[in-house]
């Protein structure tokens, strides 16, 4: 076996169907789109979401409710997330910026502090917004809630 006798393997490969390369082909002519009508011409292409006059999809499927365009978005973050946070790196003030370097909110988040868990470390928090349970719990232990 050399370069000039190389070869495929069998069934491997399938010949190329050329379309609109005149009646020898096979598929001259109408080049298999049929006669007429906007489907066999070129640049058609139906509507998005369009079923052939049935009433589409989006049609039948009735809306409700809305969307509150003036809802202010938090990422929650828990006290006991906190306490791990404070064991793991052994901070006592915790900022934004602090939240962010520990991977635990993106930077365009809005970070409100909830009350689940139990908080042993002295913190200085300032963050955006807090549960009630939760800056009771901060206070309680001579830590301080600050929001910005």
């Amino acid at each position: 076996m050399d370069l000039s006798n190389l070869k495929p393997a069998k069934g491997s490969t399938k010949k190329v169907k050329r379309i609109g390369r005149g009646q020898g082909s096979g598929h001259g002519g109408t080049s298999t789109r049929g006669h007429k009508g906007a489907k066999s011409r070129s640049g058609y292409s139906k509507k998005l979401g369009y079923e052939g006059g049935q009433m589409s999809l989006v049609r039948r499927v009735p809306k409700f409710g809305f969307k509150n365009f003036n809802r202010v978005e938090y990422k929650g973050i828990n006290l006991d997330v906190l306490q791990q946070l404070a064991e793991k790196t052994s901070v006592t003030v915790i900022t934004r910026e602090v939240l962010i370097q520990s991977g635990l909110v993106s930077k365009n988040d809005r970070i409100k502090i909830l009350g689940r868990g139990e908080l042993k470390a002295r913190l200085d928090i300032t963050v955006h917004a807090f549960s009630a349970t939760a800056k009771k719990a901060i206070e309680e232990l001579g830590g301080v809630a600050n929001t910005l």
